[in-house]
């Protein structure tokens, strides 16, 4: 898929030739904890290991991607975790003496600590295990439901407009910045008045998102998750460091990868069928280690696209010159 911009005007200067934005993202490690540890510890730098990770936050739907990826790094055998107020709640079960703690991020807090379902045991008259604590990993079917409008829908509260255009059967989409000299807006939801009327507002388009109207649903969904990907792991620029990284200099194998794993595990948390998977299974079967990926772009860029894919995403909070 295309992800080279039309024009070389974006939404910000382009660096000069000696330092790229990537190469300064990069150099600011001590923020980056998960990218220092995944640099100097090589947990995750041969390829098996890599693909490890990315089956297990597929599949560990139950939490964010994130999430999923700091129980992997503190236990990779994990197969069901929760707090003990969830256990016991829920389960009838409660932590096993000794237990060690795992450590992920709490929503709207700091952090929190769960325990995998091997360091809980049953209170008395504790209910049978469910399906989805004793067999969380099982694959599902998915159809794409509303993902696809909810998705284009919340793209354009970051300036991206997504079209659609009789492509050839090899082309199924790209993305790019928008012309230079055009500056066009869009109307963009950000909610109802008292009469159930959408309030609108407009948005700058920045970015053009071009599917295969040939595609099915599902595969217009997946070509649109692949372009996000490089929109959110910072490949093409950003409007605002605060939003996504400014990541432009990255070399084409590190792009592909990163963006191929962010559709994977969007797509298989989802349940949905993507070529992703045998994309990243291919290429990391002939390297015996991957490139120097951020995992933390990964996780979040997957996280977002998930949430954006889910549920109506408020404005980005507004500058005081717009």
């Amino acid at each position: 898929m295309n992800t080279e911009p039309a024009s070389t005007t974006g939404p910000k200067p382009e660096p000069g030739p000696a330092t790229t934005p990537a190469d300064i993202w990069e150099q600011d490690a001590a923020k980056r904890a998960l990218d220092e540890l995944f640099i100097l510890t090589f947990q995750y730098r041969s390829s098996k290991a890599y693909y490890d990770l990315l089956r297990f936050v597929a599949h560990f739907r139950f939490y964010s991607p994130f999430n999923a990826m700091l129980v992997h790094m503190q236990m990779p055998g994990a197969t069901f975790v929760a707090p003990p107020n969830k256990w016991l709640r829920d389960y009838g079960r409660r932590i096993r003496p000794g237990a060690r703690p795992l450590i992920i991020l709490r929503p709207m807090g700091p952090v929190m600590f769960v325990f995998d379902v091997l360091d809980t045991e049953p209170t008395k008259d504790a209910p049978a295990l469910p399906p989805e604590v004793e067999k969380p990993f099982e694959v599902r079917k998915g159809e794409v439901g509303c993902r696809l409008e909810l998705v284009v829908e919340n793209a354009k509260r970051d300036g991206l407009r997504v079209t659609g255009s009789d492509e050839g059967s090899q082309s199924a989409g790209s993305i790019c910045y928008v012309a230079k000299g055009v500056r066009q807006t869009q109307e963009f939801r950000v909610g109802f008045d008292q009469r159930r009327n959408p309030i609108l507002v407009h948005i700058p388009v920045n970015y053009d998102l071009v599917t295969n109207t040939k595609l099915g649903r599902e595969a217009q969904y997946v070509t649109i998750v692949h372009e996000l990907a490089h929109l959110y792991c910072g490949h093409l620029g950003t409007p605002n460091d605060q939003w996504w990284p400014d990541r432009r200099g990255l070399s084409h194998d590190v792009r592909e990868v990163e963006a191929e794993s962010v559709t994977y595990l969007v797509c298989i948390r989802a349940g949905l069928d993507n070529p992703s998977e045998q994309y990243l299974a291919g290429y990391l079967g002939q390297q015996e280690q991957v490139p120097p990926l951020s995992l933390e772009c990964i996780m979040k860029a997957a996280g977002l696209i998930e949430r954006m894919s889910h549920e109506q995403m408020k404005r980005r909070p507004v500058r005081p010159h717009e």
